[in-house]
This record gives structure tokens, sequence and C-alpha cells, in this order.
């Protein structure tokens, strides 16, 4: 027999990782390159031992093993691939795309595969030899994407340090008590006037508490960009950031930019300069804002983030999404706000960065608080109005006993902000369907209604020592640090005029100004 060197098992358990990871290198939130590697170790240990089993039941025929291994880990990544496109597929009224009759035809394919190898007195030297040139150029493929990708945005992540080079403060002595300083991010939260004309909902009774508390609610907020890593990146360096699309030469959709941006800001280093704890809630399981290698102190309590959901959902654990996905997510909200309430006990003055990703989808509560019967882990799903509107009157809940605890419990008054990075998006329908279909145009060519509901955003501020004095209805993110600085550190930022770009989701460096939209201001 001659002799096979049998690799394509371990180089098809690891490609679905890479190749996850080269797709989406630059567009989405991508967990560090280490973290790729830390689950590359996983399945390749589990492979091993897989192989090394079934070459022991197999009476030591390695080639055997090697395929029955590789034939189970096709099908096992392969399966939320093929599910999604057919998922509620009907033949009459016999409904074929559910998961009982995928994961029975992917069980029996499986089996007469195992068995059609176990069973065959042919010679599968060539076969494997094969499937090793095969696994071999898939896996070379992403390699080849991803070093490819690092080396195109090499000068543009040089470019980026220079960005966000910022002088150092000097300490002020005009406060002989630094106050914590909470920046709480909540994704998606609508304003009060997109609330009342989109989902016929009246906010007040949560206005009115946050008023009472000594809030500043801004009505007239927006966004300064549409999109959760613009507007954080914008917000964070207190400055707009149009210049992106030229200074740094970003011409399509990558991002990794406005990602180094949100953690490498501005706003933590001018209050690392005054001697403030860095405190990052490690929660929201969006890589720009999932961990910051700069803070002093991480609190971990999201289990999945979203590389591991999108590898998680394309496999054969997708039909247990539930129990797996669904539970995580759920303790993420729960936990966000349990964690944010015990911060106070840490010594000395904190600045505390937390971004929860509620009322945002996928929806996980009704009103009181319950888990919903269906979850689907959809993170553009806001057409459910409903659902979406019954999880933001649970985070309103659960922000109200947040605040009584931090106000309650902290020793010095702090400084309090509840904003959201971007408004509501029922209106844009659904990114990832058919670009030409009118009903999901927004997200490339939103109308003025589309945008009103968009860019309107909850926008709340609590400024002891009278700081809301210097507030006003139409603030946006961009201002909000410039004016606490100002009058909490003697510095002299001068405020920006207030102002609102969108960009399409493809494009999202081509930014205009909503205000010249035609009827975007007259509001139902």
């Amino acid at each position: 027999m001659k002799k096979t060197f049998i690799i394509h098992p371990i180089l098809f358990a690891i490609f679905p990782i890479l190749f996850l990871y080269s797709h989406n290198i630059g567009q989405l939130s991508i967990v560090s390159f280490s973290e790729i590697l830390m689950l590359i170790a996983i399945m390749i240990g589990f492979t091993i031992i897989a192989m090394v089993l079934l070459w022991l039941i197999l009476k030591k025929d390695s080639r055997k093993a090697g395929i029955v291994v590789s034939i189970f880990l096709v099908l096992f990544f392969s399966y939320g691939r093929i599910y999604d496109p057919i998922k509620g597929f009907k033949i009459g009224n016999f409904i074929i795309g559910g998961h009982r009759y995928l994961l029975a035809v992917w069980l029996i394919l499986f089996i007469l595969g195992a068995y059609f190898i176990i069973k065959t007195k042919k010679d599968l030297h060539n076969f494997s030899n094969i499937l090793n040139v095969i696994a071999i150029v898939l896996v070379l493929f992403s390699l080849v994407n991803i070093g490819f990708y690092k080396f195109k945005t090499r000068d543009i992540q040089e470019d980026s340090s220079i960005v966000l080079q910022d002088g150092e403060a000097v300490i002020s002595e005009s406060l002989t008590e630094l106050p914590d300083i909470y920046y709480i991010i909540l994704d998606g939260y609508a304003g009060e006037s997109s609330l009342k004309e989109f989902y016929d909902y009246d906010n007040h009774e949560f206005i009115n508490f946050l008023t009472e508390k000594g809030f500043y609610v801004a009505s007239k907020s927006r966004c300064n960009y549409p999109w959760s890593y613009l507007s954080l990146a914008s917000s964070l360096n207190m400055e707009y950031i149009n210049y992106l699309s030229e200074d740094v030469g970003l011409k399509s959709d990558d991002r990794t930019v406005p990602y180094q941006m949100i953690t490498t800001n501005k706003v933590w280093k001018f209050l690392h300069s005054k001697g403030y704890k860095f405190v990052h809630l490690n929660s929201s399981g969006w890589g720009p804002t999932d961990r910051n290698r700069n803070a002093d102190i991480s609190i971990r309590v999201n289990r999945f983030n979203e590389f591991n959901i999108s590898l998680i959902q394309t496999t054969m654990l997708k039909p247990f999404e539930k129990y797996i996905i669904v539970d995580s997510g759920v303790q993420k909200v729960l936990y966000s706000f349990s964690n944010l309430a015990k911060v106070h006990q840490i010594d000395g003055p904190k600045y505390i960065f937390a971004h929860i990703m509620s009322p945002h989808p996928p929806f996980f509560f009704d009103a009181n608080g319950e888990l919903i019967s269906e979850v689907e882990y959809k993170l553009d799903a806001y057409w459910d109005r409903e659902k979406y509107l019954n999880q933001l009157i649970f985070v309103n809940s659960k922000l109200e006993i947040l605040i009584e605890e931090i106000l309650s419990k902290s020793e010095v008054p702090p400084i309090i902000i509840l904003q959201a990075d971007h408004g509501a998006r029922s209106t844009l329908g659904d990114p990832h369907s058919d670009r030409t279909d009118p009903a999901n145009i927004g997200w490339l060519d939103p109308t003025a209604e589309m945008l009103r509901e968009s860019t309107f955003i909850l926008n709340a501020y609590y400024l002891p020592e009278n700081g809301s004095s210097l507030l006003y209805d139409s603030i946006t993110p961009v201002n909000t640090f410039r004016l606490i600085f100002n009058y909490y550190f003697d510095e002299n930022y001068e405020l920006l005029e207030d102002k609102c770009y969108y960009s399409p989701y493809w494009q999202p460096y081509n930014f205009f100004d909503v205000t010249e939209i035609k009827n975007y201001n007259q509001q139902q």
C-alpha cells in the first residue's frame, strides 16, 4: 500500500474558520487573530482525536479514518449555509426547509458516505491525495486573502495612528473631587419623536423619570453618523470623521480605521491623563466595543462575540442556537445592567464605558422582561416594531433601576450619559436581502422618513454642579465630551455645529448632510 500523508481532515477543520475571518476581515467586527488561532487549535484537537479513534476502530486504516472525518466536517460546517436559503421552503403544503428534515438528510448523507468508505475495497490513495489538494488550496486561498488585506491596509493603519494622536492634558485643580463618568451606549434607542411617529408610542413616562432624577434630555438630538462604528468613532474622538474618505483613503467599506479610533480614542486618553481608571464593560459582543486593550479594568459579561456567533450559525449547531447563542445574548444584556450597578465599588475616579446591545435586535424580552417564546438571532430585524418596542420598554425599566442604584451609591455625584449610537430602522428593510427590492432600498437610498427614524436618538445627561445649564435640545454626540471637558476640567474645546451625516450601508464613507434632504425635518 502506498503511503499517503493524511492532512485534509485538519485543513477541512480549520478552513471554515479562516474563510469566515478572511471573508469578513475589514467588514465586520472580527475578533483578534489570536482568538482565531485558539479556535483553530480547538478544531485541530477535536479532529486529531476523532481520527485516532476511527483509526483504531478501522484497524489502523488512516485513509478511511481521514476521509470519514472529512465527510463529517464538511457536512458539519456546511449545514447553516444550506439551511438559511431553504428555510421554510414548501412543496405543496409540506415544509421541507425545517431543521428536522435537513438534519435527517445530513445524517443519512454521513451514514451513506461513511458506510461506502468503510466497506469499499478500492485503494483510496488517489482519492485521499485529491482531498489533500482541495483542502490545501482552500486554506491557502483564505490565508492569501488575509495576507493581502493586511498588506493593503498597512499604510492605512499607520495613517490612523497619526489621526489618533493627541496632546497630554494638564491636570486641573478646578475639581476637588473627580466624579465618575458613565458613558452608556444604548444601541439603536430611538428618539422620543421617532417613537411617536413610527411606533405610535409615547415615551414620556421614562423621560419624566429621567428629568425628575436631574437628567437633561436633548429632545431634538440626532446621531452624527448612522452606523455604530462611525458614530462611536466620532463621539469618542469628539470630531467629525468625514476626512476618512479622503485623508485616510478609505474608498470602500473597510472599517479598520474607525474600529481603531473606537479602541484608542481621545476621550479615554484625556481622562487617563486626569487620573481616571478606565473601566470597560466587555459586554457588546461587537468587536470594537466587546473589549478594549487600553482598559485598566475589564468586566467580562459575554461568552460569545460576533465572530463566534456567525461561525456557530454556519454549523450543525444552528438548530440549537436557542440554547447556545440566545442564552448568551440574554445574559449579555442582564449582566450589563447588574455589573454597571456595582462599578461604584471600585476605588478612585472612574470612566466607565458600556455598550449595551439593546433595544437593538435580536429581540429577547417582552415589555415585562419575560423571555419571548420564539427568538431569532437576527441583528437587523427592526421591521418587527412590536418586539422592538417591547424590548425598549424593558430596557427603560432596567435603566430606572440602574440609575437609582448609581445615584444612591455614588459618594461623589457622577456624570451619566445615556446615548444611542443611532436610531431605529424599521423602515429601511433588510440589508441582507435583495438590494434592488424597494422594501430594502433604505439601506442605500433612504427617504426623508427613513432618515428621521434612523437618526433621531435618545441623548440624556446627568451633569452635577449645574452642568446641564450648558446643554441644549439639539446637542449631538460629537459635542458631548467637548462640553463636559470644558465645564468640569476647564478645557476650551470649541463646540462644533451639530450635523448629521448619512452614508449608504455599502458605501459608508460616501457622506451627505441629511438636512439637505427635503421634508427631513417635517415630523408627523
